[in-house]
């Protein structure tokens, strides 16, 4: 694990949560170990309406947690109900937190490697519909992210598995003097429940 990344895991570590969003947690929880204890891979598309802040976040988190715990076998995406960019502000706010991330293409959308470990594969990050080719057709749990690709999402193509975990979305802050402690605020707390699903899993 990266240095700054490995401190920041440490401050994560501290962070509590209620009894009552950890019974949120649990379903993913159970999914999880269920995948582990038949020894499939365990693959995780995280969905918010733009796939533009919280489904990144989401994403990268519970990989590098799944990484962190050493639960194998585990592969993380993200989408959305449409596709727009990946925002700079979650670059930014997770290069502060530890990642080393670099920006592979200058499109509208564009495409980013965000590595956790000096030797791991990076996640590749970029703005999708969650049934993009990218992504898994089937076998997968779809975790909603945000109440608008819950509502506006009844069936997710190929999941066989649905979690509304949501979060509040730090967009209501872009361009006001909170921007910075909102958008590192949401990440911390996603990496958080990250941590806590993955501390949860016996291997």
């Amino acid at each position: 694990m990266l240095e700054i990344l490995s401190n920041t895991i440490e401050t994560i570590s501290k962070i509590s949560f209620s009894n009552e969003r950890k019974e949120v947690l649990k379903p993913l929880i159970d999914y999880i170990q269920n995948k582990v204890n038949s020894n499939e891979e365990i693959r995780l598309n995280f969905i918010c309406t733009h796939n533009s802040r919280r489904s990144h976040l989401s994403q990268i988190w519970s990989q590098t947690m799944a990484f962190h715990y050493g639960i194998q076998n585990v592969f993380c995406y993200s989408g959305g109900t449409e596709a727009t960019a990946m925002f700079p502000k979650v670059a930014e706010t997770l290069t502060n937190q530890g990642f080393e991330i670099q920006k592979l293409s200058e499109a509208q959308n564009p495409v980013y490697a965000v590595k956790f470990d000096e030797n791991q594969h990076p996640i590749i990050c970029f703005s999708k519909p969650y049934f993009d080719d990218f992504n898994p057709k089937n076998n997968f749990g779809a975790i909603m992210t945000c109440n608008n690709a819950d509502e506006g999402c009844p069936m997710v193509f190929g999941a066989e598995a649905r979690f509304p975990i949501k979060y509040e979305d730090p967009k209501a802050f872009d361009g006001t003097d909170l921007m910075n402690e909102k958008y590192t605020k949401r990440s911390l707390q996603i990496a958080s429940e990250m941590y806590y699903v993955f501390s949860q899993i016996k291997n």
